[in-house]
């Protein structure tokens, strides 16, 4: 299982990390294996705002269905657009071509509030 090692984790296994002022949001390795081929991501417009550990979307697999819930709370500043015509890339690069929102946070505590790199990694071996 890889880690970024610049993010922070839910234990749900969503992911935040900071790019800026923003903070790129996707789900982990671990997270998309368990999953299996992802088919199907439903996200909100840009201009959305959400609480931390509000619900901001759904990733389909061939498994199943799951809701995402965000990191940190904010402004949904991005959304991956091509993830509709690739979304096989959160299996291939979850931390990098297949993320998910980019979120301008509203409460700098959020950042704080997550798992750290190493810590997830110690539960998710």
């Amino acid at each position: 299982m890889k880690i970024d090692p610049n993010a922070r984790y839910l234990a749900s296994h969503e992911w935040a990390r900071p790019e800026g002022d923003l903070y790129v949001v996707g789900v982990s390795d671990d997270a998309q294996e368990e999953l299996g081929d992802v088919v199907f991501v439903d996200l909100p417009k840009p201009g959305a705002t959400f609480s931390r550990g509000e619900v901001f979307g759904v990733i389909e697999s061939v498994k199943a269905a799951n809701d995402l819930y965000c990191p940190v709370g904010g402004e949904v500043v991005a959304v991956n657009t091509e993830l509709g015509a690739h979304p096989e890339s959160v299996n291939q690069d979850p931390y990098g071509a297949g993320w998910l929102i980019k979120v301008k946070p509203s409460d700098p505590a959020d950042w704080e509030a997550l798992v750290t790199a190493v810590a997830y990694g110690q539960d998710h071996p």
